[in-house]
């Protein structure tokens, strides 16, 4: 069964993590889903903190989920190696029906993927005007006896090595024979014949490379000793003289049918890249590799373009493509759990189940969905419970926070054997973002791109214990906002750190002159305004810089 990957927004903070990871847990324990909870992007230093205290495994990082050439790709592959003879792969081929064959080494790489009309030249007349013309055979003793399904005796020096053997049937007189073998080099030479010991001894006189006997029959002992002796391998074929020349045509590798003119795709080709290629390719099947090593994944057909399978998900803290992991929109989205305001442009081809509840967290949401099915998480999934709830609520004093909140958490800290008062002390004392992360990094680390009247805004958010870190870094911080602006074509980007000890934050700014203009709160310095009492960037700033610049003019 395809997993159900659980997965929050980008720059995933405390609450997307925690909540991924407790309703993906719901799913498997509840509902007895193959639910697997997701992140991407980096997790923090304060998210792992909490993972290690809860003894729980990170969530999976799931950067892309558009469908690529591995998600597509049959990963049963039927393969040859180049020196499997024509006979054996065909046979394969036509057992399972299929029209072409990756070829690849003994490491798995790929070598190429004949179908069976590049494979027939294996076997049809050489071009004419060369010396040995129709007869000439590129192949092996082993790959003879194969095809034959005969036995061999003699010489066997050098079986596997692939040589041009010409074939000459001796149905004719001796001295006929002897006058058509040596037209070419002795040692090139396959001599066919059937139960005719003087045809066996011409062999060994002209010291011919093989001697092909059929009809079953087996050489005199003494034929056996001088054929060791002058270096002739004997074979000893079931097949009468007539299908023992055609089968010998069949023995030559498929190596030989190898060209480098054949379409392959990396494992993580994207779909819409693959469709294009293939729409004018005869090839009939068309090979995945590994991008770094040319290792065989898997192989796909035009058929499998049709309906392809698509990554499913379970989107929580967040309700919009704009926030969601890359390729959100090309995916099945099976539910959206969350507790922001309906915005974005999220479209879902079947109806699903979409929950959104105004309560502080997340997180909660989960532990009332515990409740309503009378079951509880294990301690692991409590802890991070409480986390989530705790990290997005600053501790039950954001203005987002509900009498729902404060219920849930002490019903999960109680599962969870943690003393919150304790836990809040240790979670914000777990790291400093701004400390120990660039500027750059820093600002992504829990950041959101809203789009209100034509506006495209982006707002960070860091909460830390006190603002030293903040002003020492402050001129880096703007230099980065500054950066962010030009790559992500914004029209105004911010940073609000949050004192979490005195409930107070600081705005840092950049952008458009007319936001910042219409900006009313107190300016502590340039680019940056003190904004006491404000925590939450849900419930008040956002609020706040939305009604700034629907005052204004489109940009």
């Amino acid at each position: 069964m395809d997993p159900i990957y659980v997965i929050g927004h980008r720059n995933p903070d405390t609450d997307a993590i925690c909540s991924a990871i407790g309703y993906a847990a719901f799913l498997r324990d509840v509902r007895k889903m193959n639910a697997v909870a997701a992140c991407c992007g980096e997790v923090s230093v304060r998210t792992n903190w909490v993972l290690h205290t809860a003894g729980v495994e990170p969530p999976k990082l799931l950067l892309d989920v558009r469908p690529t050439a591995a998600t597509i790709c049959r990963k049963d592959v039927l393969t040859a190696k180049p020196a499997d003879t024509f006979l054996a792969v065909y046979r394969k081929m036509i057992e399972h029906g299929f029209r072409s064959i990756p070829v690849v080494d003994d490491e798995g790489r790929l070598l190429g993927v004949p179908s069976i009309q590049d494979m027939a030249q294996l076997f049809l007349p050489a071009e004419a005007g060369t010396h040995a013309g129709n007869r000439a055979v590129p192949t092996s003793l082993q790959n003879i006896v194969a095809a034959l399904g005969g036995t061999l005796a003699g010489d066997t020096t050098g079986a596997d090595k692939v040589q041009e053997f010409v074939l000459v049937v001796a149905a004719s007189s001796v001295e006929t024979s002897r006058q058509r073998a040596m037209q070419f080099k002795s040692r090139d030479v396959a001599l066919v014949t059937g139960d005719r010991p003087e045809i066996h001894a011409l062999a060994i006189e002209l010291g011919a490379r093989c001697l092909i006997i059929t009809g079953g029959f087996q050489p005199w002992d003494s034929i056996l000793d001088q054929a060791k002796a002058k270096g002739v391998a004997i074979i000893c074929s079931p097949h009468d003289t007539a299908s023992t020349s055609q089968l010998l045509r069949f023995s030559r590798p498929v190596g030989e049918a190898l060209t480098a003119d054949f379409l392959s795709f990396g494992s993580r080709a994207p779909l819409k890249e693959i469709v294009h290629a293939v729409q004018a390719s005869a090839q009939p099947l068309f090979p995945v590799v590994d991008e770094e090593t040319r290792h065989l994944i898997g192989v796909f057909s035009k058929s499998d373009l049709i309906d392809t399978p698509r990554a499913k998900l379970v989107l929580v803290d967040h309700n919009e493509f704009a926030q969601a992991v890359a390729g959100a929109d090309e995916a099945e989205i099976i539910e959206v759990i969350d507790h922001h305001r309906l915005s974005g442009n999220l479209r879902t081809k079947e109806p699903i189940r979409f929950l959104n509840e105004p309560v502080g967290s997340t997180s909660t949401i989960v532990g009332i969905m515990y409740r309503m099915r009378n079951a509880a998480p294990d301690k692991g999934t409590a802890i991070c419970l409480c986390a989530g709830i705790i990290s997005d609520t600053l501790h039950l004093t954001s203005p987002t926070t509900t009498n729902t909140d404060k219920e849930i958490l002490a019903w999960l800290a109680g599962i969870g054997g943690i003393d919150s008062a304790q836990f809040v002390k240790d979670f914000f004392a777990a790291g400093s973002m701004l400390r120990e992360n660039t500027p750059d990094r820093a600002l992504e680390s829990d950041r959101k791109v809203f789009e209100e009247n034509g506006w495209h805004i982006s707002i960070s958010q860091i909460e830390e214990l006190g603002l030293d870190e903040f002003w020492k870094r402050e001129k880096d911080l703007q230099a980065a906002l500054q950066a962010l602006l030009t790559k992500h074509s914004l029209h105004f980007a911010c940073l609000m750190v949050t004192d979490i000890t005195r409930h107070h934050s600081v705005l840092l700014v950049a952008g458009d002159q007319r936001v910042i203009a219409a900006i009313d709160y107190p300016q502590a310095q340039e680019h940056v305004y003190d904004m006491p009492g404000v925590v939450s960037r849900k419930k008040q700033l956002f609020p706040y810089m939305s009604h700034v610049v629907t005052k204004l003019a489109a940009p």
